[in-house]
């Protein structure tokens, strides 16, 4: 005669099955989710950086790289040692002419030009023309656009993934920009409206897009990569040169 099963042997089956789909669900979730983070590994900016001629050079608490690619093209950042942010990323442009080019500056402030009086500066810190400078920090990108007297509500700032940039405009019309995410476009990410939030002060309006966690993963990631990088110059503050 056939044993019936008791109510404990059955709840401990069924207990036994949700805990062995539960494993395999938590499982899954975490192969796909490490998938989706580590997408970036996958895209040509990432191989680019990979296989770029890197050097390194550390001046108190600044780390300065010099990148030079494949197709001749080269790029310099700098980091803050102790936050580990970029604060500056320059690519050199090449003159249509020939000659060594300049650097335009992709995050950061604008690099002097050597060839530029202290006058000239002047005239161009004075232009009422608005100015657009790039920051990062560590969830945000951020914009500021300087010469922009216009209160807060006058701002128009939406997600624009058919142009692949954030558009900026005011209900008056007097102004119109958009603005390039190259750090989204080069990782195939699409923007999001829920990441964009902006404020307003001494005639700046400031954007900033919180940046997505696979942004943030690689930017980790290649942080420690460039620790591979050995400074060929190293110079402690208080042997530096007054």
């Amino acid at each position: 005669m056939k044993r019936k099963s008791s109510l404990i042997e059955v709840c401990c089956e069924v207990d036994n099955t949700t805990n062995s789909f539960e494993k395999k669900l938590k499982a899954n979730f975490a192969k796909n989710y490490g998938q989706s983070v580590n997408m970036y590994k996958n895209t040509s900016w990432y191989r680019a950086l990979m296989d770029a001629e890197k050097s390194c050079l550390k001046e108190d608490k600044i780390k300065k790289l010099h990148y030079k690619f494949d197709d001749d093209k080269e790029m310099v950042e700098e980091y803050n040692v102790d936050t580990q942010v970029l604060l500056r990323r320059a690519w050199k442009v090449k003159r249509k002419l020939g000659g060594e080019g300049q650097w335009s500056v992709e995050i950061g402030d604008p690099i002097p030009n050597d060839q530029s009086s202290i006058e000239t500066v002047d005239i161009v810190e004075s232009k009422d023309q608005p100015i657009v400078t790039r920051r990062n920090t560590r969830i945000n990108l951020e914009w500021r656009i300087r010469n922009l007297p216009y209160p807060i509500e006058t701002y128009s700032i939406s997600a624009n993934n058919n142009d692949k940039c954030i558009t900026v405009r005011t209900t008056n019309k007097k102004y119109f920009k958009k603005l390039k995410v190259p750090e989204l476009e080069r990782l195939n990410i699409p923007l999001e409206q829920a990441n964009i939030s902006s404020t307003h002060q001494y005639q700046t309006l400031i954007i900033m897009y919180k940046k997505p966690t696979q942004l943030l993963e690689m930017e980790k990631d290649w942080y420690e990569e460039l620790k591979k990088v050995k400074p060929i110059k190293d110079i402690p503050s208080d042997c530096k040169t007054q």
